[in-house]
């Protein structure tokens, strides 16, 4: 056989047996707070909402943050580059691409709804339990991106056919276990996410369950959970990091890669 076509076929053989990614009609992306994969997973909290939520989806064992400490890590989620900042401090404008503005030039949509905000729109560094550290589209206000997608939790739809194609939401200080404990932080997804998880595994829409850094004691090492029809249960044991999470995001609705998720692998092998 001449190589040209040879070549030819196991290409097309190579194609036909690429994984197909899902594409979503919502993803919902709720992120905790410094808790490593250990003490998560420890099996004293068997009986917890999340460890129901692993049952139901597929755990990532070797999932990890990318850095410390936590607003860089948001940054690079929402952003594929911690754009700089090696820290805490408040406040920061940036101009650059991206998940937001990247759904949004494809005519697709995104909001954060972070608890606690005090109104739409709010750019203050602080307020009671909440902190803008944990709500990276802020940064992009005013430059790349409307208010409008700054929204508080309160604003969440009851008609989760409402969301967005991709909506982040953050729990305050309260309930995502940087100031509350594990057991308020799994009480508050058991009651303002699982309504969500019902539907989702009905209407082709997904959920993501990640941390933004682990408690400096586990080399950064933290759960991630993927739940919806689209994913199959059990245990991945790929390493992945916020920009293969962001990678995935952006792949699903064929977007470009931003910042350092373009050297990043997307999520496989985990789709029925």
């Amino acid at each position: 056989m001449p190589v040209i076509p040879l070549l030819a076929l196991l290409v097309l053989s190579f194609s036909a047996h690429a994984e197909r990614l899902p594409r979503p009609d919502h993803v919902l992306v709720v992120i905790e707070e410094n808790r490593g994969y250990e003490q998560i997973m420890d099996q004293s909290k068997r009986d917890s909402y999340i460890h129901a939520l692993a049952k139901r989806g597929m755990l990532f064992t070797r999932s990890y943050g990318v850095t410390h400490p936590s607003q860089p890590n948001y940054l690079a989620l929402f952003s594929g580059s911690t754009q700089g900042v090696i820290s805490n401090s408040c406040p920061h404008t940036f101009d650059s691409d991206n998940l937001a503005t990247a759904l949004l030039d494809k005519g697709l949509s995104f909001v954060s709804y972070s608890e606690s905000l005090p109104v739409a729109g709010d750019t203050r560094c602080t307020s009671g339990a909440y902190q803008r550290k944990h709500n990276p589209l802020v940064n992009w206000q005013g430059t790349r991106l409307p208010a409008s997608l700054n929204l508080g939790f309160d604003a969440f739809p009851r008609d989760f056919s409402q969301l967005p194609s991709v909506a982040f939401v953050i729990p305050d200080q309260d309930n995502d276990m940087h100031d509350g404990s594990f057991d308020a932080a799994d009480a508050w997804l058991r009651t303002h996410i699982n309504p969500y998880v019902e539907w989702a595994f009905k209407h082709n829409s997904l959920l993501i369950l990640t941390w933004d850094e682990d408690n400096y004691r586990e080399d950064n090492h933290i759960v991630t959970l993927l739940l919806g029809p689209m994913v199959k249960t059990g245990i991945s044991d790929q390493p992945i990091n916020h920009y293969n999470l962001l990678r995935t995001l952006l792949d699903f609705y064929d977007l470009p890669a931003l910042g350092a998720s373009r050297d990043a692998e997307t999520i496989t092998g985990i789709w029925k």
